[in-house]
């Protein structure tokens, strides 16, 4: 898996950022409002244009407040940007003219040494398009004037031009036959330490103090003639309990790690018990449609351990992470090596699952079955009919239903459904998409 390319979205508020960032996704993902504030973290998209895959940060606007805060807002949010982005997309509002921030972020991106596209947005028709002249004296090269709300003007170049050097995707390479874990978990877990005993060697810095691993680490090792990268990562604490700065660096590059990998394994101490952020953790890894294996680690600290100790360890899993029913749990120790190859064991299985197609053929027998066995319950008078299934897509395993009525689908049944492909088709340890789509009145006909 390469990484893909990165482009930060940055400026100040209600410039349009979030509506731009929607306008290249396809979607509403970003909210978008006119108090200022709204985006307060930094959101990741994938994004594709003309065959070219990058991923793009919708940042936070800067909060108005006094003179320093602002400034000090405008430095920490464009140091972000920059340091992590390959490309950055200067939003300014064309509409409201040059504004006194904008220079001071201008300043900050020209010594970041990445390319900078100045876009101005909010230029709705080709009479605006003469308001861009102004812009030239941030000194970042020539505007380029765009209507992120509309997607004309200029929207289509500024994608040409920020493409233009990304690879285009082919159909294989020899990154995408290797498997990419990313070891997850809050701070001091044994996440380095695992890594190390899987390496056999002092490959990350150990240390009892929280917030040792600063940064996402990319080992590479071979298992039974089979390729993985092994990626350890910062331990990701309570948002409340994250320093501005260096940590929350840290913090990011372990949730874009998530993002990136194919197999996530979530770290727990075992003497220590599964807690609320381990909850959350594995909430960001299943929304972000990710593989995962449950890893309880140092379980040579447990005493007086019976036959029946992971049985009762595993049921206790289950009763506070139900969501992950289907993930696999191995009980480990990074320190004596227990159980620790079946880390590789087990990210194979769940690769292939998450990666594993069904027929349509045999999908829709399966979905038709479940349906004749408990179909849903009338709304209104209404009944939903499952007309045709078909698998939209893999990592995680996508379904697309066709329906009469998209809105008769309720969550309980698609829960059903999920549960009843699982026992058809297995899908462990991978989440599993599920889309309804209605027919058209010419589809019908």
């Amino acid at each position: 898996m390469k990484r893909k390319p990165v482009v930060a979205i940055v400026g100040r508020p209600n410039v349009g950022k979030s509506t731009f960032v929607n306008r290249l996704v396809g979607s509403r993902n970003s909210i978008v409002d006119d108090l200022p504030g709204v985006t307060r973290d930094r959101i990741y998209f994938d994004v594709e244009w003309q065959h070219r895959h990058f991923t793009v940060i919708d940042t936070g606007g800067i909060i108005p407040g006094d003179e320093d805060e602002i400034m000090v807002s405008i430095f920490d949010q464009a140091r972000i940007a920059c340091e992590e982005a390959d490309k950055i997309v200067f939003l300014v509002d064309g509409k409201a003219g040059i504004n006194p921030v904008d220079f001071d972020i201008a300043n900050i991106l020209r010594r970041s040494g990445k390319k900078v596209f100045l876009a101005v947005n909010k230029l709705d028709n080709p009479e605006s398009l003469l308001m861009t002249g102004d812009f030239y004296q941030l000194a970042l090269g020539e505007p380029i004037a765009i209507s992120a709300l509309h997607g004309n003007a200029g929207v289509g170049d500024l994608l040409d031009m920020i493409c233009e050097d990304f690879e285009i995707d082919s159909e294989e390479s020899e990154d995408d036959k290797r498997i990419k874990i990313a070891i997850v978990g809050r701070p001091n877990a044994g996440k380095s330490s695992i890594v190390n005993s899987l390496l056999n060697e002092d490959r990350v810095i150990v240390s009892d103090v929280s917030g040792t691993t600063r940064d996402s680490i990319d080992s590479y090792i071979t298992y039974n003639d089979r390729e993985f990268i092994i990626v350890d990562t910062a331990g990701i604490r309570k948002k409340a309990k994250v320093d501005y700065g260096v940590e929350k660096f840290a913090v990011d590059r372990a949730i874009r790690s998530i993002r990136d990998c194919d197999v996530a394994v979530l770290v727990i101490d075992a003497a220590e018990g599964i807690s609320d952020q381990d909850k959350k953790i594995s909430s960001i890894i299943t929304e972000a449609g990710k593989g995962i294996i449950i890893a309880v680690n140092k379980w040579d600290l447990i005493e007086d351990k019976k036959s029946n100790t992971i049985n009762k360890f595993d049921k206790m899993l289950s009763n506070e992470i139900p969501f992950l029913e289907y993930a696999p749990k191995i009980f480990i120790s990074a320190k004596t090596k227990q159980r620790l190859n079946q880390i590789f064991d087990k990210s194979a299985e769940v690769y292939e699952q998450a990666t594993k197609r069904v027929s349509t053929g045999l999908l829709n027998k399966v979905v038709k079955e479940l349906y004749a066995l408990n179909p849903p319950a009338t709304v209104k008078g209404k009944r939903l009919k499952l007309l045709y299934s078909t698998q939209a897509g893999i990592q995680p395993p996508s379904f697309v239903l066709f329906a009469n009525n998209a809105d008769l689908l309720k969550d309980h049944y698609k829960r059903y459904i999920e549960n009843k492909l699982r026992e058809a088709f297995g899908f462990f340890g991978t989440p599993i998409k599920i889309f309804v789509r209605e027919r058209s009145e010419k589809d019908k006909k």
